[in-house]
């Protein structure tokens, strides 16, 4: 059924456009330039992302930081395994599910971090990607308090994938 959407939705959109007498290949070109436009807008916001994040994981500043931050993380109740997920979650989704595959393979995936690091993964988002995302293609420079809340938003997040596990697993 899914290999048909696209098909059909260009279809649909073709018979509208010629019962409304437009042409729809000046339309589907209007609409491919300004997809191309938005992209330029986006691209250099997501290769100064990706660049840092592969920087951060290659000097080892990640493996650090949830070193550093592991004995908070235990006091609030985020098993320390998963410290280095909760760091790298919203900064890069492809390298969250890296670190949550590595979790699962080290300790299971039917153990206690296996099933946080999953839950963690399915609850929080790639905030800075999001952000830059939306945020440049809307072309708005200044994100007041959107950082702080989506990052509080993030951390609400891990803390209850944490506890719901413990509760129902």
């Amino acid at each position: 059924m899914t290999d048909y959407i696209v098909p059909s939705l260009l279809l649909a959109v073709s018979v509208v456009s010629l019962h409304k007498k437009e042409n729809t290949y000046d339309r589907l070109l209007t609409g491919a330039s300004q997809g191309l436009k938005i992209l330029l807008s986006i691209v250099p916001a997501l290769i100064v992302l990706l660049t840092a994040v592969s920087m951060l994981r290659a000097s080892g500043a990640i493996e650090a930081m949830s070193k550093f931050f592991q004995p908070v993380f235990s006091f609030v109740g985020i098993p320390p395994e998963t410290a280095i997920l909760v760091l790298v979650r919203p900064l890069s989704g492809s390298a969250a599910l890296a670190v949550g595959a590595e979790l699962m393979a080290q300790h299971g995936i039917n153990s206690q971090i296996g099933r946080t690091a999953a839950v963690m993964l399915g609850s929080t988002e790639t905030t800075f990607y999001t952000i830059s995302v939306y945020f440049g293609a809307a072309g708005i420079k200044k994100t007041r308090y959107t950082i702080p809340a989506a990052l509080i938003a993030d951390f609400t997040g891990f803390f209850m994938a944490s506890w719901t596990v413990r509760w129902f697993f």
